[in-house]
């Protein structure tokens, strides 16, 4: 009561007011960022974890420690799909990702790390900090697994954009709610310039006002002689809808989606041209990514006599459809005698059969020259 007080007793000029704070600076949407990219690298990711690595020699699986660290514990602390998932992550994230093995045989993706760069000589990474422990020791690049995205780091790339877009999404949501918000004056009555101690008092009940018509529905504003409140204006809802916001986050989704080669509809989740967009993001998206993976792991785990001798590490589960979805094909391609039953199998991404039948071509349906078509009466 003693601010409501000295105010009815003061009078003063209006200089004082132009210090007081009747509103809040737009905010930095540093949100929208995340959004997109955890959308877009988090649906890469998941693609990826559900791979499977296949250790083969001579076209037949082989199981040996490199198979148990790559599809079911990389380290003490991950599961495959985890790892993997994290791997994709960092790649597109970071444009690169270093792992490295342990002595005691564990998988490990670097938080950071230094590289040395030679000409003729395999580069070094030296620092390598995995969570709070960085190693002393180097790595060669013979040693580790390194593998870059792209030419430029995606982050740094998409800042520009990112930043014109919270602008715009700013602009939007504020005048949103200025468009909807509750207006009202505040009148003051006082006969002397009001010192700083009771400028400061009525700063933190104007705060309290503000405070409460925006946090709560329903607010009441004290009516007392010398301060009054009047209300000229109520929200009508004109303006930016909550659907133009969402199409701004969805263009935002839809242009980093295009630079990752992710069909919109897809991370979108539009099952219209469901099959159409499927193939897009196997053949462009998945498929590169698999392949820098597999020839890393060929590079960096087999030696390359091994590899001439017929070893071959192999990815599979992504990019191979299911054979019942493909089963009319299959048949097809059985019976013309051009793909062995065999053959197949490994095309659908399953192993190969030890039934010796199952490597013979056979021929169900009269593929055969017109000329040896037998039938008809001979002149």
């Amino acid at each position: 009561m003693g601010l409501i007080s000295t105010v009815l007793k003061r009078n003063s000029e209006l200089e004082w007011l132009f210090d007081l704070e009747l509103g809040d600076e737009v905010s930095q949407r540093a949100y929208l960022k995340k959004l997109a990219l955890e959308t877009c690298i988090n649906f890469i990711g998941r693609t990826i974890s559900q791979s499977e690595f296949r250790m083969m020699k001579d076209n037949k699986r082989q199981s040996n420690d490199w198979d148990y660290l790559l599809n079911v514990r990389p380290n003490t602390d991950q599961s495959a799909a985890d790892f993997w998932h994290k791997f994709i992550y960092t790649l597109i994230d970071e444009n690169e990702v270093l792992v490295i093995l342990t002595k005691s045989n564990d998988l490990l993706i670097a938080d950071s790390f230094t590289r040395d760069e030679y000409a003729v000589y395999p580069d070094v990474f030296r620092d390598v900090t995995v969570k709070d422990y960085t190693f002393q020791s180097p790595f060669p690049m013979d040693k580790v697994i390194y593998i870059t995205y792209n030419n430029e780091k995606l982050t740094s790339f998409m800042d520009g954009m990112f930043n014109d877009y919270a602008d715009l999404f700013s602009r939007m949501v504020e005048i949103s709610l200025r468009n909807n918000q509750i207006r009202g004056t505040v009148g003051i009555d006082s006969s002397q310039t009001l010192d700083e101690k009771t400028q400061t008092k009525l700063q933190k009940f104007i705060d309290k006002l503000f405070n409460s018509f925006r946090k709560n529905s329903v607010a009441l504003v004290p009516k007392l002689k010398g301060f009054e409140y009047d209300e000229v204006a109520k929200g009508e809802g004109n303006g930016q809808s909550i659907d133009e916001l969402t199409k701004l986050k969805k263009s935002l989704i839809d242009d980093v989606a295009n630079i990752l080669g992710i069909p919109n509809a897809l991370v979108h989740g539009d099952l219209a041209d469901y099959e159409t967009s499927i193939k897009a993001y196997v053949k462009f998206c998945i498929g590169p990514l698999v392949k820098k993976i597999k020839d890393e792991l060929n590079a960096k785990i087999l030696e390359k006599k091994d590899y001439l001798a017929g070893s071959r590490i192999e990815v599979r589960g992504i990019t191979e459809k299911s054979p019942l979805e493909v089963a009319e094909a299959i048949d097809k391609l059985i019976a013309s005698g051009g793909w062995n039953r065999n053959e197949v199998r490994e095309m659908v991404g399953s192993e190969r059969s030890d039934n010796p039948e199952l490597d013979k071509y056979v021929i169900t349906k009269n593929y055969q020259s017109a000329g040896l078509v037998e039938g008809g009466e001979k002149k």
